[in-house]
């Protein structure tokens, strides 16, 4: 068995049923910000656009493609279907927060928005490696295909 075979095996024996309710919660929470991203996306935008020289074309893009990876992410994450493919669409994002979102907030204040991004980020990598659990869509069809 090669690394990611071995890796795989190891998150799907070393699941406990109580981290299935966090992936679902990490879910609803991915939606929520895709939702709040696209409620408030020019003045996050705005924001993004200090860092970055580039045209409003390519900030709008990737404004988009935030709220796109947010909610797809988050619907996948909370039906247990791909989960691995939805922690990876959404981990450049988080790392985008952590280096974009410091600046609003400080990072030792509390509730601070970077620190969020860091929990969802571990959170994310985390469901990377174990994988979407034993209550997921994924292992209903595996179970009820054999």
């Amino acid at each position: 068995m090669n690394l990611l075979h071995r890796i795989e095996h190891w998150g799907e024996t070393h699941h406990p049923k109580w981290i299935d309710l966090v992936r679902v919660a990490l879910g609803i929470f991915l939606c929520y910000r895709g939702i709040v991203f696209l409620e408030n996306m020019s003045a996050e935008l705005g924001r993004i656009a200090n860092y970055v020289s580039s045209g409003s074309f390519w900030l709008l893009s990737l404004g988009h493609l935030i709220v796109f990876a947010h909610l797809l992410g988050g619907v996948l994450l909370v039906l247990g279907m791909l989960t691995r493919f939805a922690c990876l669409i959404n981990i450049p994002i988080l790392i985008g927060a952590i280096f974009f979102g410091g600046s609003a907030n400080g990072l030792w204040t509390p509730f601070a928005q970077v620190l969020l991004a860091i929990v969802v980020l571990l959170l994310l990598c985390y469901f990377l490696v174990a994988g979407n659990g034993r209550w997921s869509f994924d292992r209903y069809i595996e179970t009820t295909s054999k």
